[in-house]
């Protein structure tokens, strides 16, 4: 049994904190809202803390799962903490989508007290959080991903160290790249086969199992044809934070991500439009609704 503390109990958090206990750890969790973290407790068991460092406390490995860089200094660094209530030898486990540079910053700060770190961002969905199948790209140091991966392995379809510190968060903005152009490009074709008086199922049923076939086309088809997003999927406002962070370091890296600036446009017209919580796949909405 290994002594884990898990930080922020959001769609996906939830869950994974859920697979851990089940996987026989003795689990503290943390959220900001603590009736969520009471919530968690009573469902799954394990005990809640009312701060990170006190959630923290002589854990082998804590993990977090919040929404941005402010929200994960917040989490780490103030007072009440994570590092002030993680021992010498405890490992940081970082599953926030946010930049490489805080990356590097938490490393430099837990190497500081004797402590290994691992950006490890995600990919799969509440779906894949649910049913302990996500992708995580890990960035750190081969030693500490050895000794952190058969917890990851818990909640994980694949669990990969792509490189070092940084990289897993490098690896997850190539992830919503590549997805911001299949979302884009889905909606484009459901509305032109709606248009051309086609059933769209049927269609997606025969251009799924061919070269066509995605992740996204299969899991996002059916919003796009109902033309419904309210609470479907990751959030557009989320999106947009993502697609933020990989247009300023492909700014530094000299990247050309032409079509990936253009459809963050797309999504700050389905923001104008009041869809702020609306899954992603509401670019159909724009093309629905011309």
């Amino acid at each position: 049994m290994t002594r884990l503390a898990f930080l922020g109990l959001g769609v996906m958090g939830y869950p994974m904190a859920g697979h851990l206990l089940r996987g026989g750890h003795d689990v503290t969790v943390y959220n900001r809202t603590a009736t969520r973290a009471a919530q968690w407790v009573q469902e799954h068991g394990g005990a809640s803390a009312p701060t990170p460092r006190e959630a923290a406390t002589d854990c082998d490995i804590v993990l977090m799962y919040v929404g941005n860089d402010d929200d994960v200094r917040s989490v780490v660094y103030r007072p009440a903490g994570a590092l002030a209530g993680m021992v010498t030898g405890a490992i940081l486990i970082d599953h926030t989508t946010a930049s490489a540079t805080i990356a590097r910053e938490l490393d430099a700060a837990c190497r500081e007290r004797g402590m290994g770190f691992i950006d490890a961002p995600i990919s799969g969905g509440q779906i894949g959080a649910v049913d302990g199948r996500l992708g995580i790209m890990c960035g750190g140091e081969e030693e500490t991903f050895a000794k952190v991966k058969p917890v990851l392995d818990l909640y994980a379809k694949e669990c990969s160290l792509i490189g070092p510190t940084g990289s897993g968060q490098l690896t997850k903005m190539v992830n919503q790249i590549a997805i911001a152009g299949l979302v884009q490009s889905l909606a484009e074709a459901i509305n032109f086969g709606k248009r051309a008086g086609l059933d769209i199922e049927k269609v997606i049923g025969v251009i799924s199992q061919g070269a066509a076939q995605s992740w996204q086309m299969e899991n996002r088809w059916k919003a796009m044809d109902d033309v419904k997003f309210d609470g479907f999927g990751f959030a557009v406002d989320w999106m947009r934070k993502d697609l933020a962070m990989c247009l300023e370091e492909a700014g530094s890296n000299g990247a050309r991500l032409p079509v990936t600036a253009l459809i963050d446009q797309f999504y700050a017209q389905v923001q104008a439009r009041g869809g702020n919580r609306w899954g992603t796949s509401s670019l159909m909405h724009l093309l629905a609704n011309d």
